[in-house]
């Protein structure tokens, strides 16, 4: 006989409606917390927002990132990030890196004698390094970065929100929208609060958090459009419930196995991934949470119309009146 890993049983009847005021309440203070901090003590932008100067370094030697980041420490260049590139077409004596230094004391560029101290650092520990480019981010192409950013954000949210808003009810838009927001504003404000810095690729984990949590709320929606169908004469909050509980496996699974992979990361990456994989493992989890306690909770307090027919041509949501159910039964049998 075959081991099945169960995470959770085959059969469940957890509340998930038993504590709503407490986890409604929790994911509200959670936004307000996180707006606070954004606004207060803002978020520590990176180098892609705040400008500065990229340097690409060739080498006849094999690039050492540690080595090259403690040979630039004693410079207090602030923010520094240093990136192997790779390309089928160097050669095995062709050894290239990126190397993007923060803007100094509000200047679009480092000096050229900061440029000259941090290549003669650098040749401390690899003789052969020579600077090929020297280019810089000014001020102005790192704010068109960050209304980028924002407006991707926003599109993405927008789209989403048209989509549910086809395939579901309006209601189940609204629901969705608001766990998308939840999750993509308790992630920023914990940026905020801990001063993690803030960069392009946050932005990339953003949008991918925002495509995994839409993910996980639509099966769950999915799932209670089909029990709306199926048990009409329940409660429209035990249909939600049933319909969290049927697909709590598949959820706790998905979520599982994706958080092992990110934890590894999270722990053997190192610093150029680390924010990234930071923001997914944290959005993995808020976004897993909104879908079960968040989204519905909304669908629940907005309420739907049950005897409309949904959008797949099925029947009606939900009867109340058992003597209308009982009148279009007959009809049916005529």
């Amino acid at each position: 006989m075959a081991f099945r890993l169960r995470l959770v049983p085959d059969v469940t009847n957890w509340d998930f409606f038993k504590h709503q005021t407490l986890t409604l309440g929790a994911s509200a203070l959670m936004v307000i917390a996180s707006l606070v901090f954004v606004l207060t003590m803002g978020l520590n932008f990176g180098i892609d927002f705040r400008g500065g100067t990229t340097i690409r370094t060739e080498s006849t030697q094999a690039t050492d990132v540690g080595e090259f980041r403690a040979a630039l420490a004693p410079l207090n260049l602030g923010d520094v990030s240093i990136t192997e590139v790779f390309d089928p077409a160097f050669g095995a004596d062709k050894h290239v890196a990126m190397i993007r230094i923060q803007a100094q004391d509000g200047d679009e560029a480092i000096t050229p004698e900061i440029t000259q101290a941090a290549e003669e650092a650098l040749k401390s520990v690899d003789p052969t390094v020579v600077f090929a480019s020297v280019e810089s981010v000014g001020p102005k192409v790192s704010g068109e970065l960050i209304s980028t950013a924002v407006y991707s954000v926003l599109a993405a949210t927008v789209a989403i929100l048209f989509y549910i808003w086809l395939r579901f009810e309006w209601q189940f838009a609204v629901g969705a929208v608001a766990a998308l927001v939840h999750d993509v504003v308790v992630t920023v404000g914990i940026f905020a609060a801990f001063q993690i810095k803030f960069d392009l690729t946050i932005i990339a984990a953003l949008l991918t958090i925002i495509g995994y949590s839409i993910n996980d709320t639509v099966v769950v929606f999915d799932r209670l459009r089909e029990n709306l169908i199926k048990y009409k004469m329940m409660p429209l909050r035990e249909v939600m419930n049933l319909a969290v509980n049927e697909t709590l496996s598949r959820t706790i699974m998905t979520s599982g196995t994706t958080l092992i992979a990110l934890i590894c990361l999270l722990v053997l990456g190192g610093d150029v991934i680390r924010g990234f994989v930071f923001a997914m493992t944290w959005g993995i989890v808020v976004g897993t949470y909104s879908s079960v306690f968040v989204a519905k909770n909304i669908v629940l307090m907005i309420g739907l119309d049950r005897n409309k027919k949904p959008k797949d041509g099925g029947s009606a949501f939900f009867t109340e009146d058992p003597e209308k159910q009982a009148a279009e039964a007959a009809k049916g049998t005529k």
